[in-house]
């Protein structure tokens, strides 16, 4: 027999060989033909949860009856997500964010959510009214009774955020807003709730909404405000932005809501008594409002030029 070492020396090199042979690369083709296979797994994978996330969407969120209730959840949910978001972006991009007193810091927060309806709910009615064929001439059956699924899960999420900003306007009263927005937030509860629930004038309460569009530049002038910018031109420009979306969403769209209802009257007085009457009392009640609030940002506007002259 071999000593030890003779054989451990005569068995090395093909050891070593071995070892060597294991640490080769593999073919070009064999690594392309794993990658191909990866992507084909990923793409199936991706494939399988967009099936499933649409869905939850069109057997749960979606569909009767629980759209109504899902829809207000998810509302009061976007809103607290963006609260949160607002803090944590102004906490780490605003350096005056900290020196801002806790109640500033709560509206600050407060308007960024604000803004997320806003934005939300505008692209949404402006979809529902202008480009989908819900509302259109050209579809069968009365417009005041038209509705989807996607309409009344829109109107849902609205009416979770008017709940939650009406919550902390009572939390925190007057800090937040005095009775002109209690009255509009309680008058938008009950209307859209209404739309919501019986399926009705969902066609005037999205015109309605439109008006939303105005709230990201009244924010903004208040973000400006508090940020110390109030004699920058980015508060005079917004000031001018903010007068003439006013002007057409508030005031003008409203004239025409009204021009519309005539042409339909025929339609509405088929709507229950309550419908019906929140179908006048709520736009008319809204463009008070907008008149009155119309003229403050007018006299705001002009002392803001004045100083400039």
């Amino acid at each position: 027999m071999l000593p030890c070492g003779s054989t451990c020396q005569h068995m090395h090199p093909m050891a070593s060989s071995a070892s060597d042979s294991g640490r080769r690369p593999l073919p070009p083709l064999l690594v392309v033909a794993l990658a191909f296979r990866l992507s084909r797994l990923s793409a199936m994978a991706m494939k399988s949860y967009r099936y499933q996330a649409e869905m939850l969407v069109k057997d749960y969120l979606l569909a009767d009856p629980f759209v109504r209730y899902t829809s207000v959840l998810g509302g009061i949910f976007m809103c607290k997500m963006a609260y949160d978001f607002t803090q944590l972006i102004s906490s780490f991009y605003f350096k005056g964010y900290a020196s801002l007193t806790k109640i500033q810091r709560i509206e600050w927060n407060n308007r960024g959510m604000s803004n997320a309806h806003a934005v939300f709910i505008t692209l949404m009615s402006l979809y529902l009214v202008f480009f989908s064929d819900l509302f259109s001439d050209s579809s069968e059956g009365l417009v005041t009774f038209r509705n989807s699924d996607l309409s009344t899960f829109t109107l849902g999420v609205s009416v979770g955020y008017f709940m939650t900003d009406l919550a902390m306007i009572f939390w925190l009263y007057p800090s937040l807003g005095g009775v002109e927005y209690v009255l509009h937030h309680m008058l938008s509860i009950i209307a859209i709730s209404y739309s919501m629930l019986s399926g009705e004038g969902q066609l005037y309460t999205y015109m309605v909404l439109i008006s939303e569009t105005t709230t990201p530049g009244i924010n903004l002038r208040w973000f400006l405000d508090t940020a110390g910018m109030k004699r920058s031109n980015a508060y005079l420009v917004n000031g001018v932005a903010m007068f003439f979306a006013w002007l057409v969403a508030r005031i003008f769209l409203f004239l025409y809501l009204f021009y519309h209802i005539y042409l339909h009257y025929d339609q509405i007085q088929q709507m229950h008594t309550f419908g019906y009457l929140l179908n006048f009392l709520v736009p008319v009640a809204l463009f008070a409002m907008n008149m009155m609030w119309f003229g403050k940002i007018l006299k705001g506007l002009k002392k803001t030029l004045a100083k400039r002259q």
